[in-house]
């Protein structure tokens, strides 16, 4: 009598953002990449964190793809000087676009001090609030990509949502340049992760966030990119953390994806999390200088 073959896994990418952001967030991230519930995370490097944590997350280096999450509108970003808000960013982004030769210094900082703390390129890179796909910012990151490490080195995240999983929020994000990025990372060689997964209004509690879970891995299309936002309250660790909007929601991710239900959930999806450089590029990670 014989059998079915059994069907073959699904590779996700599921991709923790915010890393460094606070010690809650960080903490979260390693504890859940050392679980292997992870394969990519995302740091912010303009953080004060950003040196220390990068020492903490090196004993998990080469389990997980570490990337570079762009900052155009996080507090971190205005004590840098260049930082807007998320509606100012958008507007500007859509009326002309942002001046190329200050974005291409702002993204050549965060990539030096990305180098600088994690001894290798990023793997890939991403944006906090997608602003890597803006007008203005997506020329001079992919131009700067190429240059710097080839154009096969780090891949880019396109927020673009998945086939069944677009809602009103997915589709604004998705307008604010993915078809264009896409476009001029194909011209340039760069690769991207086609299809973005995970967007919502971080509202509810752990069973709804558990309930999304469940539906994004069983209709994301293989090699489509899962984004997550884990954290630890920073309340005792972290008391000069800035006050974080989606805190509620970082618990609910942070206790979801380390739970046994998510292992199932995993399993009944035939879901193999795997990292993105081995699904979107075809040049070997570098090793640490």
């Amino acid at each position: 009598m014989s059998t079915a073959p059994a069907a073959r896994p699904k590779p996700l990418v599921l991709c923790a953002d915010d890393y460094a952001q606070g010690r809650g967030v960080s903490q979260a991230i390693r504890r859940l990449a050392a679980q292997g519930r992870l394969s990519a995370t995302s740091a912010m490097v303009l953080a004060p964190r950003w040196p220390e944590e990068a020492a903490a997350l090196a004993p998990l280096r080469g389990q997980l793809d570490v990337g570079l999450h762009l900052d155009w509108t996080s507090a971190y970003a205005r004590a840098a000087g260049h930082g807007l808000g998320l509606a100012a960013a958008m507007a500007r982004a859509l009326l002309g676009g942002f001046e190329r030769s200050r974005a291409r210094e702002v993204i050549e900082r965060q990539l030096d001090l990305f180098e600088a703390h994690w001894q290798a390129p990023p793997d890939h890179v991403d944006g906090h609030q997608h602003v890597q796909q803006f007008a203005g910012i997506r020329e001079p990151l992919v131009q700067l990509l190429v240059r710097r490490y080839g154009a096969d080195r780090s891949w880019l995240r396109v927020s673009r949502p998945a086939p069944g999983q677009a809602d009103l929020k997915s589709r604004t994000i998705a307008l604010m340049g993915a078809d264009a990025l896409t476009k001029i990372a194909a011209d340039a060689g760069v690769p991207s992760a086609k299809w973005l997964c995970g967007i919502y209004d971080f509202k509810g509690d752990q069973a709804g966030y558990a309930r999304r879970m469940g539906q994004w891995l069983e209709s994301a299309p293989a090699g489509a990119l899962l984004m997550c936002h884990p954290g630890d309250s920073d309340a005792d660790s972290d008391p000069d953390a800035a006050p974080d909007p989606i805190a509620d929601a970082r618990g609910h991710e942070a206790a979801h994806l380390g739970s046994s239900a998510f292992g199932a959930q995993l399993a009944r999806a035939s879901v193999r999390l795997v990292r993105g450089s081995t699904l979107y590029r075809s040049a070997p990670p570098a090793e640490p200088r």
